[in-house]
């Protein structure tokens, strides 16, 4: 089952037995799913399950439903944000970010073929900090501190991962899809219940220029039920500008005079598409793959094919998913089509200063 297919499914809009079947399925595991998580989060609460802590800071940036909320945008900000600011006096080999995968460290140097998508976008966006890849927090931490001297540590996707003992918990929740239909996996997007955010200090609503201010104003209370005393901040995801394969910067003014064809394999692909479409380009054409999804030289072939067709000037798609594609190859076998990336960061509207003073609090006194 496709990850198109999985949503509709999971969220009601695919009807008859067959699917009415597999949502009970679904939701039977759901529950052994959700007995399974509760008694983790207990042994953890209680100290029954050891908790290791790290020589450096470690702030974790996380999430409590599958797909894209916009952890990655926020894991580089922070970094960015705190090497550059003089108060700390953090050097580049100080901060690092720890992520999963099946390597054990490397810095900007970063192959998608060895390491996956979302580290070597990390290491191209924000070369200023190291990257570290281990499925293994408590032993990437490890080898930050001993190898780089590393004083802070951002954890990405870190709040289920509770062995490594963490100083600041932030939890990006995505405005268009908060909590993930409500149901826990597999019968709906949830990792966690949503009263698993008492534990998080600070929220970061993304996409909040693609949802509803009242809803934008509903989640927030019901935040605030949870944890009144999380901190919580509003932020978009905006486009900068594109890069094609020599790392060419097109603007968002000249993409506005081109027929655009798009293609993404992430989590949200929906939210890819509106963050283009608010860029007024002309999307001519789009194909949605499963997140993480293995492109071969075929898929790319067909890609360019369909562009083709369709009379567009140039194909587009996700960082990510640049990063995970052979995309050289289809750039330079098909001169009719050029093919490029959108380059998008996260901006605060409201709560920066809470966040900044939030992570300043965290930071004082132990750097």
């Amino acid at each position: 089952m496709n990850q198109n297919a999985y949503r509709k499914l999971i969220s009601g809009e695919s009807s008859g037995l067959g699917a009415a079947i597999l949502r009970f399925f679904f939701g039977i595991a759901a529950q052994v799913y959700s007995i399974v998580i509760a008694v983790r989060n207990f042994l953890y609460s209680k100290r029954w399950l050891k908790i290791y802590r790290s020589n450096a800071v470690v702030i974790s940036v996380g999430n409590i439903t599958t797909g894209g909320t916009g952890k990655t945008p926020l894991v580089i900000r922070l970094c960015k944000e705190i090497i550059s600011d003089s108060k700390f006096q953090i050097s580049d080999s100080q901060c690092v970010i720890l992520t999963r995968g099946y390597k054990t460290t490397q810095d900007s140097g970063l192959k998608t073929q060895d390491y996956g998508d979302e580290p070597a976008v990390l290491a191209e966006s924000c070369p200023e900090a190291k990257v570290i890849v281990n499925p293994d927090r408590v032993a990437g931490a490890d080898e930050a501190v001993e190898k780089f001297g590393a004083k802070v540590l951002i954890m990405d996707d870190g709040f289920q991962h509770r062995r490594l003992a963490r100083d600041l918990d932030i939890v990006t929740i995505d405005g268009t899809l908060p909590f993930g239909y409500g149901r826990m996996l597999p019968a709906g997007l949830l990792r966690e219940p949503a009263a698993a955010l008492k534990r998080a200090n600070a929220v970061v609503i993304t996409r909040c220029d693609q949802a509803r201010e009242t809803e934008l104003c509903q989640l927030e209370e019901k935040l605030q039920r949870i944890n009144p005393k999380m901190v919580i901040a509003r932020s978009k995801h905006a486009p900068v500008c594109a890069k094609s394969i020599d790392n060419k910067e097109i603007g968002l003014e000249e993409l506005k005079s081109k027929k655009i064809f798009a293609f993404c394999g992430i989590g949200n692909p929906d939210a890819f598409f509106n963050t283009i479409k608010n860029i007024d380009v002309r999307l001519v054409g789009s194909k949605v793959y499963n997140d993480h999804f293995h492109y071969t030289d075929d898929c790319l072939a067909d890609i360019c094919e369909q562009a083709k067709r369709l009379k567009a000037d140039l194909i587009l798609t996700t960082q990510k998913d640049w990063f995970s594609s052979p995309l050289s190859t289809a750039a330079n076998a098909n001169d009719d089509v050029n093919i490029a990336y959108l380059v998008v960061e996260l901006k605060f509207i409201s709560g920066e200063d809470k966040i900044t003073q939030l992570i300043e609090k965290t930071l004082a006194g132990k750097i």
